[in-house]
């Protein structure tokens, strides 16, 4: 019983702390909100639905894994930025009489510009770029939303890491 009475006192404990730690090693200073706007498509092949699950991505990872508020604008630290490349390209030629590709490279690129209101000196301008390959044989339009999302996922973790990591 002591156990028991000890473990919910230390979980009680922690859970009252109000620090600035995250899970990511992230250092988010003495920032308390955070704006990230849309970010448009401005790919030369437009896929309609990655503005909107891209956008939505890097503002739930910083949710989530940050004690950052997110408001509209004006925030501590501020994301924007332009989708600037989706490309679709064949890789892994097959060793066969035609030379086909065996596997299909999917690579967006983004845009951001950080800003940090509070220390200025992190603020930055940089290209994010993330790939998936699938099998050549699959359609894109039935794998493309996983791709989407899982490529949409590893940019948000390459953004949070370059803007508040402390790695």
């Amino acid at each position: 019983m002591k156990k028991i009475l000890a473990f919910f006192s230390l979980a009680l404990l922690i859970a009252s702390c109000n620090g600035g730690y995250s899970f990511t090693g992230g250092d988010v200073g003495d920032a308390k909100t955070i704006s990230i706007d849309f970010f448009q498509n401005n790919a030369s092949l437009v896929q309609p639905q990655l503005s909107q699950t891209f956008t939505e991505t890097l503002r739930d990872i910083f949710v989530q894994q940050t004690p950052l508020e997110l408001q509209e604008r004006n925030g501590d630290l501020h994301f924007e930025g332009s989708i600037v490349d989706y490309r679709i390209e064949p890789i892994n030629a097959q060793a066969d009489d035609f030379g086909a590709a065996a596997q299909t490279r999917l690579t967006v690129t983004v845009n951001v510009i950080f800003t940090n209101k509070l220390e200025p000196k992190k603020s930055f301008e940089q290209r994010f770029s993330r790939f998936a390959d699938f099998d050549a044989s699959e359609e894109l339009s039935s794998v493309e939303g996983v791709l989407l999302e899982q490529i949409s996922q590893e940019l948000s973790e390459n953004i949070l890491n370059q803007s508040i990591g402390s790695w």
